[in-house]
Order: structure tokens, then C-alpha cells, then sequence
């Protein structure tokens, strides 16, 4: 790991938590105060596509189990730290197995939309509500949480809009869900009337997704979310299925739902008709918490 980037993360720690100690002999593992946190800090070049790639020890991933721990990616572009609680993805990681070498495998993807965290064989995960030291300080500030309301699926479905409004884009939501959007979450505005030209021969299917971003002027969908609040995961992936295998130009899909139905995404994910179709590559799962951390930080720029 570069010492630059290292050390000037490492100093921003202490200045914020106090001195991080090492555990044990390993260079990665730090605990901050007096256990309060433990932090796996894992560095990647940044590479000219775009990409970034992780090595996850399974030894290392051993020792945050049971406790408020994070996985923090650093990367030389001067992009802001990764804290991702790894309670989130305990199960992720258990579902699956690591590499010859005892590593996971994984990587930092954005493809000029939303970051994603792609784990080897098991899917992708939206973690731009992760992005900075936001969710590390709220965790062991015990006068601040992350807002965990138990938002309804009209709610997600609000914020969802409201997130792709800010970013530019023109949004859909089904007609009969319209009536039902809170908009005492977000700044109202002008929802797309319909499905951009082009997709004819899926209109069924886009007019039943919950929330679908379009680029304005360009008529290209930019991303399809659905809202599983209570509903089955596998359901959506059909209707993402459909879409994904008549116009492959069409690659970011977006389950959301809460954090305990996570591993029930992976194993519906890799089901033999998503990896022949080549969607499982294409699907993240975003979590409620993490869209309500995404509508905040988009609404304050």
C-alpha cells in the first residue's frame, strides 16, 4: 500500500477516534478507543476503466466477527474512504468461499452511476451510502444512528425518485403507485408520464418497475429499481430478466429491500437462469438504510 495514502488515512483517524492500534501482527487490522471499532483497511489502484480490486483475507474477515466492525476500501484517487459494516455482509461472505490463495475477491465499480461493491459469486451491492467517515462516526457516537425508520414501500419508493431527480435524471414510477409517494421526504417534482421510445417490446414489464431512471434528452434508462418490501426478490429478477435479455444496453438493476433479506438476494441471484442470461453480473442489492443515507447526501449538494 502506498504510505502516502496509508499514513494520511491512519493520521485522520487519530484525529477523529484517537490512535488506531494494530491487532495482532497484521497491517490492516486497527481497533479504535477502547474497542470500539475495528477497521480492515484494504487499498487499490485506481484503474484507467474505472475499476479497483480487493483482496479480502479470510484470516482477517475472521477477526471482525461479533464485533462493530467495518471494511474500509481506500483508493489513490483521493475518493473519500469506504466504511461498509461487515455485519451487513457476514452472510455474503459465509454463502461463499474464498479463493485458492484465502482471499475473497472483490471489487469497487461505478460505471459513471451509482458505487458498487462486487463480491465473487455473489453479486453486487449498492454502498454509496457508505461513501466517507459518516457511518463509522454515527456508529460509535451512541447519541447518533443511522435513520433506520421502518420506511413503507412507498417510502423507498419516494426516496428512490428523489435520489434520481437530484442527479438529473427524469424519472418514472408506475401510474398506480403515484398517488401514494410521500413527498413530505423529498422536493416534489414532475414525474415522467411514460416509457422512454425504444422499449416497446417490454412496456408491459418497465410499467410495472417501481422507480426507473432516464437520461433527460436521450430517451436511455439509466437505472430500474425494485422496491422488494415485502414481495419476492425472484419476482423481480424475472422482470429485470426480461428487460436485460431483449436490450442488453440496459445494465444497472437495483434490488431494494431490507438488510435481512441480503443472502436471500445472493441465492436467488445465482440461480443457473441468471448466470446463463448473464444478469447476475448486472443486479446490486441496495438496502433501505442505505437509500435513506443517499437521499440525504444528494439533497445536501
Amino acid at each position: 500500500m502506498p504510505n502516502v495514502v496509508k499514513s494520511n488515512f491512519l493520521d485522520e483517524l487519530k484525529t477523529r477516534f484517537g490512535d488506531p492500534r494494530r491487532i495482532g501482527t497484521s497491517k490492516s487490522l486497527f481497533v479504535l478507543g477502547d474497542g470500539a471499532a475495528r477497521v480492515y483497511v484494504r487499498y487499490s489502484k485506481v484503474h484507467e476503466d474505472g475499476s479497483t480490486f480487493f483482496g479480502l483475507r479470510d484470516v482477517d474477515i475472521r477477526q471482525l466477527e461479533g464485533h462493530n466492525a467495518f471494511l474500509c476500501f481506500l483508493r489513490d484517487d483521493g475518493s473519500e474512504p469506504l466504511f461498509i459494516p461487515y455485519a451487513d455482509f457476514e452472510e455474503v461472505f459465509r454463502s461463499t468461499q474464498p479463493a485458492k490463495d484465502g482471499q475473497y475477491k472483490v471489487q469497487l465499480v461505478s460505471n459513471r452511476g451509482p458505487l458498487e461493491l462486487y463480491v465473487s459469486r455473489q453479486g453486487r451491492f449498492n454502498v454509496e451510502g457508505y461513501v466517507g467517515f459518516t457511518t463509522i462516526t454515527q456508529s460509535i457516537d451512541a447519541r447518533r444512528s443511522r435513520d433506520t425508520r421502518d420506511l413503507s414501500h412507498a417510502q423507498v419508493q419516494t426516496l428512490l425518485a428523489g435520489i434520481g431527480h437530484r442527479k438529473g435524471y427524469d424519472v418514472y414510477v408506475p401510474e398506480n403507485n403515484v398517488a401514494n409517494l410521500d413527498w413530505s421526504l423529498t422536493r416534489r417534482f414532475e414525474l415522467r408520464a411514460n416509457i422512454p421510445a425504444g422499449f416497446e417490446d417490454v412496456v408491459s414489464v418497465l410499467s410495472e418497475i417501481d422507480v426507473i431512471w432516464v437520461a433527460g434528452g436521450r430517451n436511455d434508462i439509466e437505472g430500474l429499481f425494485e422496491v422488494e418490501h415485502s414481495t419476492s426478490i425472484y419476482s423481480g429478477l424475472l422482470r429485470f430478466n426480461d428487460v436485460f435479455i431483449t436490450h442488453p444496453r440496459v445494465s444497472r438493476f437495483s434490488i431494494v429491500s431490507d438488510d435481512s433479506r441480503r443472502s436471500v438476494f445472493s441465492r436467488q441471484l445465482f440461480r443457473p437462469t441468471f448466470r446463463k442470461s448473464g444478469l447476475a453480473e448486472h443486479v446490486a442489492f441496495l438496502e433501505y438504510a442505505n437509500v435513506v443515507d443517499w437521499h440525504a447526501r444528494v439533497a445536501q449538494k
